[in-house]
């Protein structure tokens, strides 16, 4: 069973940065892709970010100049970069890993943004 671990989140200034990180119990080369979702009070989870096995990327176009998706595979890690926060970027966010017709979900991570 794979399981998923998100940390990086926390209460932030907007305008400020922070850096999520989804680590897994075991290599994350098989699965395509990765990615990272965030669900705020009252909305339905929305895709944020993805990442392929070859490393190409799709950023939602909502972050897209501010966040970025990337991976160490050697860390089993992927992270998740956010800069320039906003204060409608508040949500919990969640990685998820998919490996053929199996999907993962970490537990999330809270992530505030102040005005």
């Amino acid at each position: 069973q794979v399981q998923l671990v998100e940390s990086g989140g926390g209460l932030v200034q907007a305008g400020g940065s922070l850096r999520l990180s989804c680590a897994a119990s075991g290599s994350i080369a098989s699965f395509d892709p990765m990615g990272w979702y965030r669900q705020a009070p009252g909305k339905q989870r929305e895709l944020v970010a993805l990442i392929n096995r070859r490393g190409s990327t799709n950023i939602v176009d909502s972050v897209k100049g501010r966040f970025t998706i990337s991976r160490d595979t050697a860390k089993n890690t992927v992270y998740l970069q956010m800069n320039s926060l906003k204060p409608e970027d508040t949500a919990v966010y969640y990685c998820k890993a998919v490996d053929g017709l199996s999907d993962y979900w970490g537990q999330g991570t809270q992530v505030t943004v102040s005005s």
